[in-house]
């Protein structure tokens, strides 16, 4: 199963006000390891840079003009993602802005080109409630180095989601779920990976089958002149 951890950076935080992405990082996972697959790319978003936005990233618009505007590069970032689950953080924001420019190409959206999307966000509340699931703060919990990362940026931030990602799920080597579910915490499965675990089949008796069986043991009883251990008005709390 190929997994792609994505991370971008923008101009600002909302999209609705015309805001671009400036920076997209992916880091591929195969058999639940980083493969060195990586895309990234910087990209020209012909308008202004907020100053909230510089301080986060450290990238404005004169560093950024010598680069491709999107359209130039969709074809390449789309041919890297298609078909993967795609792994991000907050998904919904990196979601909208990444959608806003697809649309703006009339190209498909993002959950459209790839498979399925897992936002570990939402995951790394879902297993750890009342804990801080920033990146940073996820990153502090499975000992991983942040050292690095004076500013955020799209490629270094894909590439640690991608060591917390692996942390968070770790126990689920083998993706061969239904012959070690035993030995896995289903809380703990991605979305994807739920969904290779098949339903257990529950197979009640018919009614004429609990009559043929309800016959059986007072035939049983007759024979022994015994009540029948499996016999339900025998079925109590210290019954074997």
């Amino acid at each position: 199963m190929r997994f792609v951890v994505l991370d971008t950076e923008t101009t600002g935080l909302n999209v609705e006000e015309g805001h671009r992405v400036i920076e997209i990082g992916c880091v591929e996972l195969r058999d639940r390891a980083v493969s060195g697959n990586e895309y990234y790319q910087k990209i020209n978003p012909m308008r202004d840079v907020d100053r909230s936005a510089e301080e986060i990233h450290g990238m404005n618009a004169e560093s950024l003009k010598e680069f491709p505007v999107f359209k130039n590069v969709a074809d390449e970032f789309c041919n890297f993602i298609a078909g993967s689950t795609l792994i991000i953080h907050n998904a919904d924001f990196d979601r909208r802005f990444l959608d806003a420019e697809l649309n703006r190409l009339a190209r498909p959206k993002l959950e459209d080109i790839s498979c399925e999307i897992i936002d570990t966000l939402k995951l790394a509340r879902e297993l750890y409630p009342m804990k801080r699931a920033s990146l940073d703060a996820l990153c502090n919990r499975f000992g991983i180095d942040r050292s690095m990362r004076d500013l955020h940026g799209a490629l270094l931030d894909a590439r640690l989601l991608a060591e917390v990602y692996l942390s968070m799920t770790r126990g689920q080597e083998a993706l061969g779920i239904e012959e070690n579910i035993e030995e896995t915490k289903i809380d703990n499965l991605s979305v994807s990976e739920r969904k290779q675990i098949k339903e257990i089949k529950v197979v009640s008796a018919t009614e004429n089958e609990i009559v043929c069986h309800d016959k059986y043991l007072e035939r049983m009883q007759r024979l022994e002149n015994s009540l029948p251990i499996f016999n339900k008005d025998n079925d109590d709390e210290n019954s074997i």
